[in-house]
């Protein structure tokens, strides 16, 4: 456990992360000693603890700066009110015996791949995006390929430190304040600032075996998926589907062996293909399942080039061929990074409808109906997951429930693309989205747009049980769930007709020029460039697995 028996002020007195790391010396170190990690990460606590304990002194609100973001929500951080945690960015310790890890919050998903490989391990769920946060996989909601099995990624979680909104620094888990441990999962840091997160590891093999099962509906993807994820020997399971009739379902077996006659195909380098191609072209060759291996971080970080398909409307927007030779030139700027800095600067987000939304496979296939009549965009993501136990503001089968029952499977729909050219006809078609999902007892993740009037929004959360835990540990002065996801649509006008430079944003193509600056002046493009979690090239012994 973190060690921490009591609440206490961390302005007054340092919270050690001694009793986290534990008294085992880590068989090797990440970059600098332990111990040189630890006590710069108590100094950063102590420091966030007393900011924060200053805001709530005042009865002020305030916000957080992690340094990153995945979520397509415009951002809101405005003067002062903003505790920076951004230097809370490394992985502390890999225990090996006990297979966890200890990681502060901004540490990215390809650092922690990184870390972990290099011990044998990896985590149960990782985000497919290397640039999302083990902090924003908590306060989030992060489901992936491996959540059918696992859940969401909050479910790989053993404990995590929080600085909560009166400067206390608490220890959270199944056994310390599980109320707040569960609580807070989903909750987009409402309850409090994540300062360390200790996960679960699993033993990595060095390969993915991988199937593209083509169908030929949507039902039968659907149907395909729910008994993929019934195979115990199936260790992910995804599906794309590219139009009404045509679609993959994907399924993944960890190994240590290429198996006699199967390809090593790759996805990280520029001249690889973009992997919802690859399966495009691989289902429209041949009939019957089709199989390769893959490397293992390979496949995890699958669909960072090109972010799924989202990144091929950046082709369409500049008036650029889409083919082999432009996706290579142009792949520093087709990472997920990259584009989300673009995306973000360029004010894109408003125009386009990105969405992630969980439904009960009974209601999945009408509203896949529903989304090809009123939107038309394809592909579509399916992930399988599984719910959390309630009470959770996570994504669930609705109408809510306050019993603790057994976690539902879900069918998460992932729909991505370009909206209407129009702002109001784009707003108007993500509300009847949201209508239409709760018709059918679905509901969406919280880093999108959100447009549920206040009411509406509570209808489908538990707000009694949410308020009770805000009191309890003093974050009412912080935001609500509510107050951070809803588009103030009306800010949004007066900001449009006020600000010149957002005038100028709507034009094409200063927007995505603007964007492409933006990208280019943050130099995320060398986080793909030097990641380590790349496969080495070359030949692959069967039954072996050994490169040469």
């Amino acid at each position: 456990m973190f060690g921490v028996s009591r609440m206490r002020n961390a302005a007054s007195k340092t919270h050690s992360v001694e009793a986290i790391a534990g008294n085992v010396r880590p068989r090797s170190t990440i970059s600098e000693t332990s111990s040189t990690l630890i006590e710069r990460h108590n100094a950063a606590v102590q420091k966030i603890s007393a900011t924060v304990k200053q805001f709530y002194d005042r009865k002020e609100k305030f916000r957080i700066f992690h340094g990153s973001t995945n979520s397509t929500r415009p951002s809101t951080l405005r003067g002062n009110r903003v505790v920076d945690i951004s230097s809370l960015s490394h992985v502390l310790k890999i225990d090996v015996d006990k297979r966890t890890a200890l990681v502060e919050p901004n540490v990215p998903m390809d650092r922690l791949v990184e870390a972990a490989l290099g011990h044998g391990l990896v985590p149960p769920v990782v985000m497919e995006f290397p640039g999302i946060t083990v902090g924003g996989g908590y306060a989030g909601t992060s489901g992936e390929s491996s959540s059918f099995k696992h859940g969401f990624f909050d479910r790989t979680i053993i404990q995590v430190e929080m600085v909560l909104a009166s400067g206390d620094v608490v220890t959270c888990s199944d056994n310390e304040r599980p109320d707040l441990f569960h609580g807070a999962a989903g909750a987009v840091g409402t309850l409090g600032v994540t300062t360390l997160v200790e996960l679960k590891l699993q033993k990595a093999k060095r390969f993915v075996e991988t199937m593209y099962q083509p169908v030929s509906s949507v039902s039968e993807a659907v149907e395909v998926i729910k008994k993929a994820t019934e195979d115990e020997s199936n260790d992910y399971v995804d599906g794309i589907i590219f139009s009404k009739n045509l679609g993959a379902v994907i399924t993944g077996r960890l190994t240590d062996h290429v198996a006699h006659n199967l390809p090593v195909q790759h996805f990280s380098a520029a001249r690889d293909p973009w992997f919802y191609l690859h399966v495009k072209d691989k289902i429209e060759k041949g009939p019957g399942p089709i199989k390769e291996v893959i490397p293992l971080a390979e496949y995890l970080f699958r669909y960072d080039r090109g972010g799924f398909w989202v990144g091929a409307s950046a082709f369409k927007y500049f008036g650029v061929p889409f083919n082999r030779f432009t996706r290579w030139f142009l792949d520093d700027f087709l990472h997920t990074r990259m584009m989300y800095t673009a995306l973000h600067a360029s004010g894109h987000s408003k125009r386009y409808v990105v969405q992630d939304l969980a439904l009960p496979y009974a209601t999945a296939e009408e509203f896949m109906a529903y989304t090809d009549e009123s939107f038309g965009i394809y592909p579509l993501w399916l992930c399988p997951l599984r719910e959390s136990p309630a009470p959770s503001m996570h994504p669930h089968i609705l109408p809510s429930t306050k019993v603790q029952e057994t976690p539902r499977p879900m069918l998460n729909i992932g729909l991505w693309g370009q909206g209407p050219s129009r702002h109001q006809d784009c707003v108007q078609l993500n509300i009847n989205l949201e209508h239409k999902l709760r018709e059918l007892g679905g509901m969406k993740w919280l880093y999108a747009h959100t447009y549920y009037p206040e009411e509406e929004f509570w209808q489908m959360h538990d707000r009694d049980w949410y308020d009770a835990l805000r009191h309890k540990y003093d974050a009412t002065s912080l935001p609500n769930v509510y107050e951070k996801v809803r588009v103030d649509l009306e800010a949004e006008r007066k900001a449009a007709r006020s600000s010149t430079k957002t005038r100028l944003l709507d034009r094409w193509p200063f927007s995505g020029l603007y964007g492409l600056k933006k990208a280019i002046e943050s130099g995320t493009y060398h986080a793909a460039r030097n990641s380590t979690w790349k496969a080495k090239r070359g030949s692959y012994s069967p039954s072996e697995g050994n490169s040469t």
